[in-house]
Parts: C-alpha cells; structure tokens; sequence
C-alpha cells in the first residue's frame, strides 16, 4: 500500500527547518577567541606596576607624598582658586575681566588690591547699588559671603583674587578677616555701594 502523500508545489519550495545542533561554532571564531583570552592573560602577567607616573595623570612620587600642614596643597589646606571657582566665577568670569556694564572685574579693580579690610568687607557684606571701578559705574548687587565662608576660605579667596588677574597685592590673613567679621557683627545689609565704601578707602 503507497502511503506517501503527494508534495504540492509550495512544499517542495520550503527549506528544511534549520537545527542549531547540527551547525557547530565556526572554528575560525573558537580560533579568535581563544587568541584573545590568551593574549589578555598575558598581557596581565606582563605589565610592569612601576611605570612612569608622567604616563598617567601627571602625578609624581612627590606630589603623593605627605604634605605639612598648612603648606599649600597640604590637607586641611583652603584652596583660594578653588572657592574663586565655586563662589565667584560665574560673575567675575575665569579671568576676572567680568561682564562689561554688569558685572565689574576683578582683574586692576581698585577695591580689590586697596586695603586688605576694605576688600575683605566687601565680600563679608557685599554691595548693592552704584559702584565705580576702574572708572566704570556699574550698578548690581554682590552677596554676602559671611555667612558662607569661615575666615580661612574669606582670606584664601582674597588673597587669590588679589594676586591673579594681573593683580599683585598682599595676601591676606584669616586674622585680619576676623578682625573686619568682628567689626561689621551688627551690620545687616550689604555695602550702598560708592555712597559708603568711598568712605573707606
């Protein structure tokens, strides 16, 4: 008795089903593999652990040595140019030049490399109102940073701002920035600009 059906057209079109079994890894691909995982053990049991630090990042055995305290870059050290950057560069800019007509520069500004206190008791209270700097009136308002920074990171950042820029004033002290807290304890409001800090000069 034939059993077998007939095969339509369409059947006989049909590839037979594929079988993952049947189609091992190419050998070529095992082959790859293999040279690779090879050459990355290799490479790991190869690789000196004292290379140049100046192929890194720069750092030399000097520079992750310990520090004195108090020296700069030491721990515990207040990094002027870091608060500048955190604090006051998006008005005074990062060359301290500002904004012409809104925002005066730091960079030959006259209350900034006058007197330590003046400058001090600027950025303790801040202004509001008229300011001429460098004969140039602008008329904002700086806040206060008494309340932000302790007298440390005050007088690292004036001390910053007063010898970059082109400036060349004198560091300041965090005694001498505690000395003008002190004096300005009661004061609420921040400086009227030219009409009080004229006065100071």
């Amino acid at each position: 008795m034939k059993t077998d059906l007939p095969r339509h057209d369409a059947q006989q079109r049909e590839n037979p089903d594929p079988h993952e079994q049947g189609r091992p890894v190419p050998k070529l691909v095992l082959l790859t593999v293999t040279a690779a995982f090879a050459w990355a053990i290799y490479y790991i049991l190869t690789t000196q652990g004292d290379d140049d630090p100046a192929l890194g990042d720069r750092r030399t055995l000097s520079t992750l040595m310990a520090k004195p305290a108090g020296a700069p870059g030491a721990a515990g050290a207040v990094d002027g140019a870091q608060i500048y950057g955190a604090q006051c560069v998006a008005c005074h800019q990062a060359s301290g030049a500002g904004l012409p007509g809104v925002f005066p520069p730091l960079a030959g500004s006259e209350w900034v490399t006058g007197k330590e206190a003046l400058a001090a008791a600027i950025v303790l209270h801040g202004v509001t109102g008229k300011l001429t700097v460098k004969g140039a009136a602008y008329n904002g308002q700086m806040p206060a940073f008494k309340d932000k920074l302790n007298d440390a990171e005050l007088a690292a950042v004036l001390t910053h701002i007063r010898s970059q820029f082109g400036n060349s004033a004198a560091s300041v002290g965090a005694d001498a920035v505690k000395a003008v807290r002190e004096e300005g304890k009661e004061r609420k409001d921040p400086w009227n600009g030219d009409e009080e800090l004229e006065k100071r000069k």
